[in-house]
């Protein structure tokens, strides 16, 4: 009797690409650990920022000791962080996966654009540096995140419509400006000036002795505050960066880029304008991506995996693979994770 072998079928995945926040003390040595052998892309990102006379990515990541002021700079941690997270989709074994589609938050979206193929070789240096040294003479604003989510990650919409009522008091007060800056799953990232942060601080009730937390070294991302450093994007980044994506890209409005229809300048206007100065709707491009593309896996790039927790939340709020709070979604990635986040040891394993 002859055995037919058949071939394994590939598991359909969405990739996530991280934002700022993700490269922390834990990860410290990321990117020689894991992509100490890709020599010749992190020379060309050391090259390139030498000639800005900014430091190399291989000496930041080299460190004895984590520096948040370093560190967590505009200038280095975009830098870093896209190289890390650029040679992990590299590593995602495509015996295994096919990749649909790719989304990000906030930063998150240039590291989509560049692994989706929307970014020109040397356009992804240039843009991401770019991007993450506009405020490396001083920051515009700041950010603060406060949950609206209950112990269970049930949507708390009582709490939200207080939260939103106190956003709009304080944008009452004098020389107060705040705006949501980003919707990131269970959380609301606020971007405003600093007396307005001061002053929606002190309004927000102090919850389990963490929130609202503000983001150190992080500027008012994704809010009218910042439209001069779109103004300056655009004089000094070019069309000419830009590709239509080779995998379809979700945005922060949740809007999907394809290959074949894309306009390139409306691909650049959006990451440059609307993008920098309007609210990142994280939530709907997680929504667009497993209701649009039904994965079979959702893959988080490295560093960090600190975006588990909101993509997880936002899986809840759909009630998707049944998953209707954290205990549906502990026990669920317990037996069989939907998401894999190349930050965990395990799971990372997984996507090799």
């Amino acid at each position: 009797m002859t055995t037919i072998k058949t071939e394994s079928k590939k598991q359909r995945a969405v990739v996530i690409c991280p934002g700022r926040g993700t490269y922390n003390k834990e990860e410290l040595g990321y990117l020689k650990r894991f992509h100490g052998d890709k020599v010749e892309f992190i020379n060309d990102i050391d090259q390139y920022r030498n000639k800005q006379n900014q430091m190399p990515i291989s000496e930041l990541d080299a460190m004895e000791n984590y520096s948040m002021r370093t560190h967590t700079a505009g200038e280095n941690a975009s830098a870093l962080i896209y190289a890390c997270a650029y040679n992990d989709h590299q590593r995602i074994n495509r015996d295994l996966y096919d990749v649909v589609a790719v989304t990000g938050n906030s930063m998150g979206w240039y590291i989509a654009l560049s692994v989706a193929g929307a970014l020109k070789p040397n356009g992804a240096i240039e843009l991401i540096n770019t991007m993450g040294s506009m405020m490396s003479k001083g920051l515009i604003g700041g950010q603060l995140i406060y949950p609206v989510i209950d112990e269970f990650w049930h949507k708390d919409d009582v709490r939200e419509q207080q939260v939103m009522q106190w956003l709009d008091d304080v944008n009452q007060q004098e020389e107060c400006e705040v705006h949501i800056s980003i919707f990131l799953g269970g959380y609301l990232v606020f971007g405003g000036n600093k007396k307005g942060l001061t002053a929606l601080e002190k309004i927000l009730p102090v919850i389990d002795e963490r929130y609202p937390m503000n983001l150190f070294n992080h500027a008012a991302f994704h809010t009218p505050l910042l439209n001069s450093i779109s103004e300056k994007a655009l004089q000094q980044l070019s069309v000419e960066l830009f590709n239509a994506p080779e995998i379809p890209l979700i945005d922060g409005l949740g809007n999907i880029w394809q290959p074949y229809s894309t306009d390139v300048k409306d691909l650049y206007d959006y990451t440059l304008t609307t993008q920098v100065t309007e609210p990142y709707n994280f939530s709907k491009a997680i929504e667009v991506a497993i209701k649009e593309y039904a994965p079979d896996k959702l893959i988080i790039l490295g560093p960090g995996a600190t975006l588990g927790g909101a993509v997880a939340q936002c899986l809840i709020e759909h009630n998707w693979l049944g998953l209707s709070c954290k205990k549906d979604f502990i026990e669920q990635q317990k037996k069989a994770p939907f998401i894999l986040s190349m930050g965990i040891a395990e799971q990372r394993k997984q996507v090799l």
